[in-house]
């Protein structure tokens, strides 16, 4: 079976919302504005596009990802050569300009877990990350934790009250920045 890998960059306080700089929230761009940049604190998100074969969005964060994405060819190269899916029961078409295959649920993402081979990777997708955690078909967080404290935002883990679920800390490093990367898988049965 395919590992679902779900990456993020969070705040110490697990709010995913808004890191780049999107409109309609009050801090966005926080990943920018809270610390020095330390380009060693973004290996992981270069080696997340040569190990991924797949990535999988919610509708939102395609939608957002779809203009843009696709003009950032050396940053990108990856994800815009890689098969895309985006997880919709609303969508009707993809975008042409960076054309993806729509699944409509949680179960559509367990079968293509069994299709294929390599790690298939979940970008933004606040919503659709909460969903496949709960149906248990979340393998491993690849996240980049910041410290910062935001309140208020989008949070990377449901808040829906069910058994625990273990995690293995299987990598982990802090940054001059102040950055830390955390890579857990998630413990099985």
């Amino acid at each position: 079976m395919r590992p679902l890998i779900v990456t993020a960059f969070v705040s110490v306080d697990g709010v995913m919302e808004a890191p780049g700089g999107e409109p309609g929230y009050r801090n966005t761009g926080w990943t920018m504005n809270s610390v020095e940049m330390d380009p060693a604190a973004y290996e992981i998100k270069a080696r997340e596009q040569e190990e991924a074969t797949a990535l999988l969005l919610g509708r939102r964060s395609y939608e957002a990802f779809a203009p843009v994405w696709p003009t950032m060819v050396e940053e990108f190269a990856g994800y815009n050569a890689m098969p895309r899916y985006v997880v919709s029961t609303t969508l009707t078409q993809d975008d042409s300009r960076w054309p993806a295959t729509i699944l409509r649920s949680v179960d559509d993402v367990a079968d293509l877990k069994q299709e294929g081979e390599g790690p298939i990777s979940v970008h933004g997708s606040a919503t659709l990350g909460k969903a496949l955690a709960d149906a248990g078909l979340v393998d491993r967080y690849h996240l980049l934790v910041f410290p910062v404290l935001l309140g208020a935002g989008k949070r990377l883990f449901s808040d829906t009250d069910k058994d625990a679920r273990k995690l293995k800390l299987v990598e982990h490093e802090a940054y001059s920045n102040g950055v830390q990367k955390q890579v857990f898988d998630v413990v099985q049965g």
